[in-house]
C-alpha cells in the first residue's frame, strides 16, 4: 500500500493545511536544519583550520547548500513528503493527483524554497500561500504540489455507503484472509470520502484498490461492476463475516450465503402420543422388550418354531 498511488491513504483527505500549521512545521524543519548546519560547521572549522580562506570559504558554500538544501530536499524524497516539522504538525506533501512526491518534486520545493523562505526571511512564501486558494507557495506551483492535513478529526468522518442490493451476497465465497488490514484501511477511507474527491481522481483511486483487492483475493473484478461499487461490496462482505464470527458460530458453519446474525429461536411444537405403525422397527439394531406380565403370552402355531427374542443382526 505503500506504493499505490493514494499517498498512503492520504491523498484521500485532500485536505489543504493553512499558513498558521504550514509556517509551524517550515520553522521546526529550519530550527532542525541549522542546529545540524552549526555542528557541521563546527566540525569542518576544526577539522580545517590549516587550509587557507578560499578554502574555507569554499568548504562553507557547500556545507550551506548540502545541509540548508540538500538535506530537506534529500528528506522529503525518502519519507515522501513528510518532514520533521511536517511530521509533528501532521502534514504532508503530496501530488496535485493525490500520489506521493518524487525526486523532482522535492527538488524545486527546494530549490525555489531558498529563494522564496531562506533568502526573503519567509516573506514571499507568506504573501503566495495567502493569495492561492489552496494555501500553495511557488514551490508547491512550480512542482505541482500540495501540503495537505493527514490528521482528520473522528468526529467529521461519516459512515461506508452501503453496496447496491444486487450486489449482496454476490462475493460471498471470496477468500480474504490475504488482504492486509491496511488495504482495509484504505478501502474504508475511500468509501467515507469520495463525495469528496475530484471525479477523476476519485475514479482513478477506485480503479487501483479495486485491482489490489482482486490480486489479493485471486478473483477478478466481475465484468459491468463500477470499482466503487466493488470495493464496497466486498468491504460489507468482510463485515458480514466479522458479525458471524462475533455473534453467531452456527451462522459461520452454515457457509457462504447464511444470514449474518442466527435466526430467533423457534419454540418446540406440544409433545403428541406416538402413533401405533405397524411393520419393522425404524432403528437398524432392535432392542428386544420383554412382554408385559398382564398380557397373555400367544401360542406358538402348529409347525412354527417358539420365538426365542433373538434378533440376528441386520
Amino acid at each position: 500500500m505503500s506504493e499505490l498511488v493514494t499517498g498512503e491513504a492520504v491523498a484521500l483527505e485532500l485536505r489543504p493545511a493553512r499558513l498558521p500549521s504550514r509556517a509551524l512545521a517550515v520553522l521546526l524543519d529550519l530550527a532542525v536544519a541549522m542546529t545540524a548546519y552549526v555542528m557541521v560547521s563546527i566540525a569542518l572549522f576544526a577539522a580545517t583550520a590549516s587550509l587557507d580562506e578560499a578554502a574555507q570559504i569554499a568548504l562553507s558554500i557547500a556545507t550551506f547548500l548540502l545541509v540548508l538544501v540538500g538535506g530537506p530536499i534529500a528528506v522529503e524524497t525518502l519519507s515522501h513528503g513528510r518532514s520533521l516539522g511536517k511530521l509533528a504538525c501532521g502534514l504532508r506533501v503530496v501530488r496535485d493527483d493525490g500520489g506521493p512526491i518524487r525526486f523532482r518534486h522535492a527538488l524545486v520545493r527546494g530549490a525555489l524554497g531558498v529563494v522564496e523562505i531562506l533568502m526573503t526571511f519567509g516573506i514571499v512564501a507568506c504573501i503566495a500561500s495567502l493569495v492561492s486558494g489552496r494555501g500553495r507557495r511557488l514551490g508547491d506551483v512550480f512542482a505541482g504540489t500540495l501540503v495537505v492535513r493527514e490528521r482528520v478529526p473522528a468526529g467529521q468522518a461519516s459512515f461506508v455507503p452501503p453496496p447496491p442490493p444486487w450486489l449482496a451476497g454476490r462475493f460471498s465465497a471470496l477468500d480474504l484472509s490475504s488482504v492486509p488490514d491496511g488495504l482495509w484501511l484504505a478501502i474504508r477511507q475511500y468509501l467515507t470520502r469520495m463525495r469528496q474527491l475530484d471525479p477523476q481522481v476519485g475514479s482513478g483511486m477506485a480503479e487501483r484498490l479495486a485491482v489490489d483487492l482482486s490480486a489479493r483475493t485471486g478473483a477478478p473484478v466481475p465484468p459491468g461492476v463500477p470499482p466503487a461499487m466493488y470495493l464496497a461490496a466486498v468491504l460489507q462482505e468482510r463485515q458480514v463475516r466479522e458479525a458471524r464470527r462475533a455473534f453467531g458460530n452456527g451462522a459461520t458453519a452454515a457457509g457462504p450465503g447464511a444470514q449474518a446474525f442466527p435466526p430467533p429461536p423457534v419454540s418446540a411444537p406440544a409433545p403428541q402420543a406416538p402413533a401405533h405403525h405397524p411393520g419393522p422397527p425404524a432403528s437398524a439394531f432392535p432392542v428386544p422388550q420383554a412382554p408385559s406380565p398382564s398380557a397373555p403370552r400367544p401360542e406358538p402355531a402348529s409347525g412354527e418354531r417358539p420365538a426365542t427374542g433373538f434378533v440376528p443382526p441386520a
